[in-house]
């Protein structure tokens, strides 16, 4: 620990230092984050934690740039994942982002600029440069969880090059409107500006839904002289919104013929949070071939969310669905440190990369829940009527602190013109102590694990525009879960689950603007566990699940003026031993395809599909398992710049009006899709 923080206070002061040399002349955006041409992005500086071409990286990875958030309108992390093949959606109980990566669900393997933001909320899109998403376990990099891959967003930076602002406002088919802007403004040559802002008032086809967001992100960011840079960033995120938990199942499949009936208490079901993130990063150059960097990142977050839901299939079309309900607040701070050292160094006919790195975490947690007591514990079709409800008694009280600290080591080496190799190893302490509040007598529980992860990639390329690579990856998650709230008896004994990917792929810059990716993978995790089907607040204990897949993607212009994104995922998820239990959200198949077509310099149109096979809502374990029907969804833009600064956009979702199950919490939380709808957005840039 007291090399750690030494380490960490000796990058943060050297800047100062640094300051006294002769001042940069650089007047691009001051903090770098990757390039991007339209929809194709060039590199990456969060798979390796050095900046890297993509293709020169040794894994499957899906970049959805700027260009092509605002060309598909697209507001939330689901919307983003919607359209990546090999991520789905989770429900989250209507008040988080929930995902499911080659077969492992998460809803806390989320990284901002590559450092961890694992609280349970909506994340916004207002202030993202890009969005990366990261396939298989990769715990070198980016330390536990991630089991299969990570979401990251890579924050919008200032530019000394010049001002500008731009600003949209934009409305629905369903009443929701938002209004965003975002601001750059150069205080000299070597410093800049830039806050991004938004206000949403939400609303979709459910009945009984609406709520608020709003959010602003200053940042401060500045040349400090000698080659290093600082940047301050500060959001406040401010979300208000009915917590949704879908409609309940009948006979292992969605119930039908109540998309938009809502099944928790008006008034009642609400989630509110208050979140302050805090992120400091200082970069610069020790020597010609020695670069450094820290970011700390402070997260103040307060959460709470209430809710009624069906706790349990309907007995029939016109039947009783069996009620539940709990409240849940949750208070989090979260302390991150990441300090990183890249050394270019040539060894005889090798050229090395190598990337030294240390992390410290302290994240401290308070959870209570109190369980509802309804006045009728039932909801009947036939007669809706809707209960009251009341939250008596404590059911959990639990405060919890997790420490981590890594030192991990890479080396990304060049052998000759053809052949490239990616090496490293992390170790990881992490402890979490805590107590158990309730029920009296306290309780306390602590555990401490010790783990070591390897990585290894190689890559062979026969052009420079071509890379056929091989790797072989871990990761491991500890017992307390992915939110470390607290530890049972039970699992206060047991070992952390264990991730392992074997992975093959290709890489090919057909032209500097159109990429096309292949990989095949396998995805092993031990000592596996789940929510129980029948009661989703119990783990329970699976044994050893195997995830294989294939993954395609294509992403560039086909042609001048013809943008596309699109790709293909076929994945097989399953028990060990046991083929008959499946892998919960988890569809073999996925597809998607996003087109733009610039008829003339002012007109374009956009054309899109998303297809998915059918999938269980949970693990699959008796035939009764609840399962989503496949479907195929249409989507359309329509693009004109009236002129140079103003722009009009249509964006029409579902255009064939299809009745789709798109994600679930449980067997008995379905989501259903929405119809057709359009939102229009008007669009200025000074």
């Amino acid at each position: 620990m007291r090399l750690l923080l030494t380490s960490t206070a000796i990058l943060l002061t050297c800047p100062v230092a640094a300051m006294a040399q002769e001042p940069a002349t650089e007047l691009e955006p001051i903090i770098v984050t990757g390039q991007a041409r339209g929809y194709i992005a060039i590199d990456s500086v969060t798979a390796t934690k050095t900046d890297t071409p993509l293709i020169d990286v040794p894994q499957s990875i899906n970049v959805v740039t700027r260009a092509q958030l605002d060309d598909q309108g697209m507001h939330s992390l689901g919307d983003v994942l919607r359209y990546v093949p090999g991520a789905t959606v989770g429900q989250g109980e209507g008040n988080r982002d929930q995902i499911t990566l080659r077969g492992q669900n998460t809803t806390a393997d989320f990284f901002l600029d590559g450092v961890r933001d694992d609280t349970q909320y909506f994340r916004g899109l207002y202030n993202l440069e890009r969005v990366e998403v990261l396939r298989g376990p990769y715990a070198l990099i980016f330390g536990r969880g991630g089991g299969g891959g990570i979401v990251n967003r890579v924050q919008k930076t200032p530019s000394a090059g010049g001002a500008f602002a731009t600003g949209r406002l934009s409305a629905n088919s369903f009443g929701a409107w938002d209004v965003s802007a975002d601001v750059n403004a150069p205080i000299s040559d070597r410093a800049a500006f830039r806050i991004n802002a938004i206000y949403e008032n939400l609303g979709n086809h459910r009945d009984h839904y609406d709520g608020e967001r709003y959010a602003v992100n200053p940042y401060l960011a500045a040349e400090l002289g000698g080659g290093w840079r600082a940047g301050l960033s500060w959001e406040y995120v401010n979300d208000d919104r009915v917590v949704d938990r879908g409609i309940p199942s009948l006979a292992g499949a969605p119930l039908t013929g109540y998309r938009d009936q809502f099944f928790g208490v008006p008034g009642i079901n609400r989630t509110t949070l208050d979140a302050h993130i805090i992120k400091l990063r200082v970069d610069g150059d020790l020597a010609d071939n020695i670069r450094a960097s820290t970011t700390v990142l402070y997260g103040d977050y307060d959460k709470v969310y209430t809710n009624v839901f069906a706790n349990g299939p309907a007995t029939s079309q016109r039947g009783i669905i069996p009620l539940a309900a709990y409240t849940d607040p949750t208070t989090r701070q979260n302390l991150l440190v990441q300090s990183n050292l890249v050394w270019d160094v040539t060894t005889g006919w090798m050229t090395h990369k190598i990337l030294f790195g240390l992390e410290y975490g302290d994240q401290q947690s308070a959870n209570q829940r109190r369980n509802g007591v309804l006045s009728n514990p039932t909801f009947n079709l036939a007669d809706p009527v809707f209960p009251t409800v009341t939250f008596p008694a404590l059911s959990r009280d639990t405060v919890s602190n997790v420490g981590s600290v890594s030192a991990y080591v890479q080396d990304q080496i060049r052998l000759g013109d053809h052949f490239e190799l990616v090496a490293g190893i992390r170790y990881d302490r992490f402890d979490i102590t805590g107590v158990d509040l309730q029920p009296n007598p306290d309780r306390p529980f602590e555990r401490a694990d010790d783990k070591v992860s390897p990585r290894l990639g190689l890559i062979y390329k026969p052009r420079s525009n071509l890379s056929i690579y091989g790797s072989y990856s871990q990761s491991f998650l500890p017992r307390s879960g992915d939110q470390f709230l607290t530890l049972s008896v039970t699992q206060q004994n047991l070992e952390p689950e264990e991730f392992t990917n074997h992975e093959v792929g290709a890489k090919w810059a057909i032209r500097p603007d159109l990429n096309v990716t292949a990989a095949v993978f396998r995805l092993d995790r031990t000592n596996a566990t789940t929510p129980d089907p029948l009661n989703p607040t119990v783990t329970i204990n699976v044994g050893e699940t195997r995830t294989e897949g294939v993954e395609l993607a294509v992403t560039g212009r086909l042609r001048p003026g013809w943008q596309i994104s699109g790709g293909y995922s076929w994945q097989d998820a399953r028990l060990q031993g046991n083929d008959s239990v499946r892998l919960a959200q988890t569809p073999k198949q996925q597809f998607s395809l996003w087109n733009r077509y610039d008829v003339s310099r002012r007109l374009g149109f956009g054309l899109g599909v998303t297809h998915q096979a059918s999938q269980f809502a949970a693990i699959r374990t008796a035939p009764s398992t609840t399962r989503l029907p496949a479907f195929t969804r249409v989507d359309a833009a329509v693009f004109y710049e009236v002129n140079d600064t103003v722009q009009l956009q249509l964006n029409i979702e579902n255009l064939f009006d299809t009745t789709y199950f798109p994600d679930a919490h449980n067997n008995a939380n379905i989501s259903t899709g929405a119809p057709l709808n359009a939102r229009l957005t008007l669009s200025t840039r000074f």
